[in-house]
């Protein structure tokens, strides 16, 4: 007889077999990964749930899931939390609902109101998907790095060789002091609060090798930056900004251009993640521009109440007041109390 699926939560000693199944899962991808407990721990304090599925010992499936208590936000469990991927991945359908219905425990044992996954809703009573706001982009690239040049558009092209004709170099940092500065002096500017510099630290300190930074510089200054992971093959620029400046610099192209140059040259990858973008903003525009088309995402939601997803986005317009009032905040304030805001924001 087949044995019956028990589930139980991640321990310390079972990391290396939670992350040997997730490089081996069709579907497991670097938001899976058991690091992500300790780095958004260390970085936001919020109390985590990876939970298991397990057939007769063996393991089966896997749902990282991050607590987030929000007075702003509601209270929520999500997988993966600050992340765009990470939903339950598992062998098979009773694997999958075990860790379903562990998820559902959960969240009414702590009173959680919702739970979201990255990722669509499963085919099960009480989950819901939720489409239209946001869309990935993805593709491969090509070992030659001019080749990969010779793929964007036309302008972007002219962007990249203004910007290099500006004298302007690629260098990795050893820390992210100088991005945190410009990453902060970047989302201030869209009215997001910042998240602080130790989530940062964390990353580094949590996927090592696996996670960099690269930096464009300007006659030695810093004008943007970006962060990204590695996986599979895979480099995802996940957070990124740049000065003012940058713009009449078109730092931001060459900055994607040296990462792509970099991804191939320097880690072997062979497909760029760019990453989420809400339909229609200057991140999605910018994007297209490089030549990448969008996949539109959708996210699962399990709601207590059985109401509708919250629209939690900086498109819905009852956070304009809030952004615009941000914006006008300086800069050296929002540092201080942008952290503590940012980090409901799972």
């Amino acid at each position: 007889m087949t044995a019956p699926v028990e589930t139980r939560l991640l321990a310390d000693g079972g990391v290396g077999e939670w992350d040997a199944y997730v490089n081996a899962h069709e579907k497991g991808t670097f938001f899976h990964r058991s690091d992500w407990r300790r780095a958004i721990g260390e970085g936001f304090g919020h109390e985590t749930h990876f939970i298991e599925a397990r057939r007769g010992g063996r393991l089966t499936g896997v749902l990282p899931l991050v607590q987030v208590r929000s007075p702003l936000f509601g209270h929520a469990l999500v997988s993966t939390g600050f992340c765009v991927e990470g939903g339950p991945i598992a062998d098979d359908d009773e694997s999958l609902a075990a860790l379903l219905e562990a998820a559902e425990e959960t969240a009414l044992e702590r009173g959680a109101s919702r739970i979201e996954f990255r990722s669509p809703a499963p085919d099960r009573k009480g989950w819901v998907d939720a489409a239209g706001t946001y869309v990935g982009f993805r593709r491969e690239l090509e070992s030659d790095p001019d080749a990969n040049l010779a793929r964007i558009r036309r302008k972007q092209r002219a962007m990249v060789r203004k910007g290099l004709g500006f004298g302007l170099t690629a260098t990795v940092d050893e820390t992210v002091d100088r991005f945190h500065d410009i990453y902060a002096a970047s989302v201030h500017r869209l009215g997001t609060p910042v998240f602080g510099k130790r989530y940062f630290q964390a990353l580094q300190r949590t996927f090592g090798d696996d996670c960099d930074v690269l930096t464009i510089e300007k006659d030695g200054e810093a004008v943007a930056s970006v962060l990204s992971f590695y996986h599979k093959g895979t480099v995802l620029p996940y957070y990124g900004g740049s000065l003012p400046e940058a713009r009449n610099l078109a730092a931001n192209d060459v900055m994607y251009h040296e990462l792509m140059r970099h991804a191939v040259v320097n880690r072997g990858c062979n497909i760029f993640d760019f990453g989420r973008s809400k339909k229609d903003t200057g991140a999605y525009n910018f994007k297209r521009h490089w030549g990448f088309e969008p996949e539109e995402l959708t996210y699962g939601f399990w709601m207590k109440d059985g109401g509708a997803p919250p629209e939690i986005n900086p498109l819905n317009p009852k956070y304009r007041l809030f952004i615009n009032i941000w914006q006008k905040m300086p800069l050296w304030l929002t540092k201080i109390v942008g952290p503590p805001i940012a980090r409901q924001l799972g």
